[in-house]
């Protein structure tokens, strides 16, 4: 029988897992780079928004398709 600190640890022997906050504060935390907005948030319910950038008027719009379409 192998006694404690008699040559290397024994392989039936389990490791220390990794605690899963870890992997979850990882996952959670914000990731450098532009925000998501979600389409649907930004039209609410209608099939087009006006976004004034820089004095400008864009209008954004959906196709019927699904596709969205960004015009000056």
């Amino acid at each position: 029988m192998n006694k404690s600190g008699d040559g290397p640890p024994s392989t039936a022997q389990e490791q220390t897992p990794v605690p899963d906050t870890a992997v979850t504060a990882a996952a959670s935390s914000p990731t450098p780079g532009p925000r998501t907005v979600e389409s649907h948030d930004l039209l609410a319910g209608q099939s087009s928004v006006l976004i004034r950038h820089l004095g400008e008027i864009y209008r954004l719009q959906t196709t019927r398709q699904g596709k969205l379409i960004l015009t000056k």
